[in-house]
């Protein structure tokens, strides 16, 4: 099966057979499986093993923990794709998501301000949860729309915390 997978702005494509998967067409030896009765997936790739915290967040796109970042993925396969392009239901068209906590937590540091650009992984609030303070970054290039929290403000899992609206083209 292929799919377009898109993390940050950035597109890879990944067709896969069996556990043999072609990344951009270079192969790799891949499985995902789940740590069962948490939001945690083990990928086995090229021999290395990785432990990624993940959550489904609909329409084919997760949100994942790396090293304390936050990246929104979106997986298409080919067929949707297709459909996708037909009916012009591009993820372009999409706009910049919201930034929603991944976690219960308490918002430390707001980065950005209302009507400021930013970038696909340009920090955007500081969250801290279970002691640990995660700096979370914008998933794709924006305008940031409305800032929700104030420093100080406890949030809960799921909670929008800032709004973007897509970039003016000229």
């Amino acid at each position: 099966m292929k799919y377009v997978v898109t993390i940050a702005g950035h597109q890879v494509d990944v067709d896969i057979d069996g556990e043999q998967v072609l990344v951009n067409g270079t192969p790799h030896h891949a499985e995902l499986r789940p740590v069962f009765g948490t939001p945690v997936m083990n990928l086995l790739l090229d021999g290395q093993s990785w432990i990624i915290p993940m959550e489904a967040t609909g329409r084919g796109t997760w949100a994942i923990q790396r090293r304390g970042d936050r990246f929104d993925v979106e997986v298409v396969d080919e067929r949707t794709r297709y459909i996708r392009s037909l009916v012009g239901e591009g993820r372009a068209n999409l706009g910049p998501a919201a930034q929603n906590a991944p976690m219960p937590g308490l918002v430390v540091k707001v980065q950005v301000e209302v009507g400021q650009e930013v970038t696909a992984g340009q920090p955007v609030l500081v969250l801290e949860a279970m002691k640990m303070e995660n700096e979370l970054k914008a998933a794709g290039p924006g305008v940031v729309d409305q800032i929700l929290v104030k420093p100080g403000q406890a949030v809960e899992k799921g909670a929008v915390l800032v709004t973007f609206r897509p970039l003016q083209t000229a």
